[in-house]
């Protein structure tokens, strides 16, 4: 009997890393391949154009009210939304009843192995293609670490679109801003963008038509002062 049951058990395990291998595996190549660009093969993001909408992050998207005048946003913690790369159909129908998405922005540190890197580039653009196909209003997200990711990190980006970038961390050092900056002004010259979401403080030496997005802190902290004067 304990026989029969091991037996039993080894074959619902392996049925279950079966399901797994066969419908969250790949990397996801089995629910969509695009025509990538540059040399790493990048997907392209089409262009969009901005208008008017209240943002929140991708952790308040599930309850949020009035989604359709929304906008989600990925400036948060990796770990706090790496399941929409992990598993991407569970949350195209939450995320098409929003306004618009922005593009997941996944790390790019700049002490990170280079393929990793590289690989959270194309992570980020294949759910904007993906969710694009899906009718979806996508709105990339530009991320750079140093001078060499100029090499690959535009790849995939749309020209004279809106565009989203976040200086959070960026500015607690000389270093850290000029690394920045260099990016930012890279972008405007590569990519040409119609409207720069801004999530963080915006440096004096940032131009374009940026729309400042308020920091979940700075949007506490002004809850705060409100309640102290009254």
């Amino acid at each position: 009997m304990m026989v029969f049951m091991m037996m039993m058990l080894k074959k619902k395990l392996f049925g279950m890393k079966r399901m797994y291998k066969t419908q969250r595996n790949y990397e996801n190549v089995q629910r969509a391949l695009f025509n990538g660009v540059g040399c790493y093969e990048i997907p392209m993001i089409e262009p969009t154009q901005f208008d008017n909408a209240e943002f929140i992050g991708f952790n308040y998207a599930k309850n949020a009210k009035n989604a359709y005048g929304k906008a989600v946003h990925f400036f948060l913690d990796d770990y706090q939304f790496n399941r929409v790369w992990t598993n991407p159909d569970r949350y195209i129908p939450m995320l098409q009843k929003f306004k618009y998405v922005l593009t997941p922005d996944f790390s790019l540190y700049t002490d990170f192995p280079k393929p990793l890197r590289i690989y959270n580039h194309y992570r980020k653009h294949w759910l904007g293609a993906y969710w694009q196909i899906h009718g979806i209003n996508v709105i990339p997200t530009i991320c750079w670490s140093d001078k060499d990711s100029f090499e690959w990190c535009f790849d995939g980006e749309p020209m004279q679109s809106v565009v989203a970038v976040s200086s959070v961390g960026t500015q607690n050092s000389k270093e850290k801003k000029q690394c920045f900056l260099n990016g930012y002004m890279e972008m405007l010259e590569r990519l040409q963008p119609t409207k720069i979401i801004f999530y963080g403080g915006v440096p004096d030496e940032c131009k374009g038509s940026v729309v400042h997005i308020t920091q979940f802190s700075e949007k506490w902290n002004e809850e705060e002062l409100s309640l102290i004067h009254i």
